[in-house]
């Protein structure tokens, strides 16, 4: 009877199709915990469930060190926002070397002032001594970390690394006079040299513009005065706020501190080429400045890393996956904002990673978050 044939026929192929299928596909992912979506928007701007399994891992892996806290913001909206034990939206989170950054935003305000020009010698004392050849030294150098200043940065033994000793040990008490004071090692504007001291000196320069001849007390009022009027307060960074050493120099290259959200503030200002609703509170051509490469050195710009081949074997973000136009604020032991106009994408990663290969996979990790916004 032809009603029998079919399932006679699938009877007869059903050996068959069951060899075919011998081996198994591979295991779907566990499902997503009820703690990892909650952290995630309901329209984050992409897969919910794949956006919550990567943010997860942050927190669950083992092989990246201690995330500590994420924000994701997209087209300005938050698309999640996650804290570990015991940190809070209160928290104040150290930003390290993501300092220098705000500090870069700082000198180009005061760029824009017509108080310091790019390619001119700063006005620090002992560099425009007859004969003395770091008066060859332009901001546009100390910027770009291409100083020619004698430096090693994270040296070994750590006690000996020019940044130790500036910020806890000989220099401490006044840590720019202390950098300033380093010899040339090099030609100036000939050699890349990432510095933490040198964004010291930058600092010490904004002081020494805004109060000149002032005492120390006056010199960290004055660029106090200034981070707060025209940049924290306008941006609402109410929780952010600067160190500074006994000689009132800011500590600018590694102790500003801001909550989660407040970084993710900032991180949006630089995304918006320095404005903030409808208000440009540094000019776009700084950012752009910024965020264009170092002549020596393709992934660095201005205070500002950038998502570039660096020719060399340093590899700070992810070049060869994540979009061109990224740029990173990068801090000591795994502090991260991770900003792209092209994506509309800000990603705010805090916590403690101390090994070169954790922080290998935790930048490969944050490019798996960049990567779900580049489909």
């Amino acid at each position: 009877m032809p009603r029998l044939r079919l399932p006679i026929a699938l009877t007869l192929l059903l050996p068959a199709l069951l060899a075919g299928c011998g081996e198994q596909g591979p295991t779907p992912p566990p499902p997503v915990s009820a703690e990892a979506l909650a952290a995630v928007a309901e329209s984050p701007g992409v897969n919910r469930e794949e956006l919550a399994r990567a943010v997860d891992a942050l927190f669950t892996r083992d092989d990246i060190g201690e995330t500590r806290a994420v924000l994701i913001l997209h087209a300005g909206e938050p698309a999640a926002e996650r804290y570990a034990e015991p940190y809070t939206p209160e928290t104040r989170f150290v930003g390290w070397s993501m300092s220098k950054t705000v500090t870069g935003v700082m000198i180009g305000m005061l760029v824009a002032d017509g108080k310091l020009r790019l390619d001119e010698s700063p006005p620090i004392d002992t560099w425009q001594r007859p004969g003395d050849p770091r008066g060859e030294i332009t901001l546009r150098q100390l910027l770009q970390m291409r100083s020619g200043l004698r430096h090693v940065e994270a040296g070994d033994p750590p006690f000996e690394s020019s940044e130790v000793r500036m910020m806890f040990l000989d220099g401490r008490d006044d840590m720019a006079r202390w950098a300033e004071a380093e010899p040339l090692a090099h030609e100036p504007g000939r050699q890349f040299q990432y510095s933490t001291n040198t964004t010291v000196i930058l600092a010490d320069i904004a002081a020494r513009v805004l109060a000149p001849g002032g005492s120390p007390a006056q010199r960290r009022h004055a660029v106090d005065e200034l981070l707060k009027a025209r940049l924290f307060a306008p941006l609402g960074m109410n929780s952010a706020f600067a160190e500074y050493d006994a000689a009132g120099t800011m500590i600018g290259g590694s102790l500003i501190h801001a909550s989660l959200r407040d970084w993710g503030k900032f991180g949006e200002l630089l995304r918006h080429g320095g404005s903030n609703k409808g208000v440009q509170l540094v000019p776009r051509g700084w950012v752009r400045f910024m965020a264009s490469p170092s002549p020596r050195a393709p992934d660095y710009g201005a205070q500002l890393w950038l998502n570039m081949p660096s020719e060399t074997d340093r590899a700070v973000l992810f070049a060869e996956r994540g979009p061109a136009d990224l740029v990173g604020m990068v801090g000591h032991l795994g502090q991260y904002v991770l900003v792209s106009p092209s994506l509309k994408l800000t990603v705010v990663r805090l916590g403690k990673t101390q090994s070169r290969e954790e922080r290998a996979r935790l930048e490969d990790a944050l490019g798996d978050i960049v990567a779900l916004y580049g489909k």
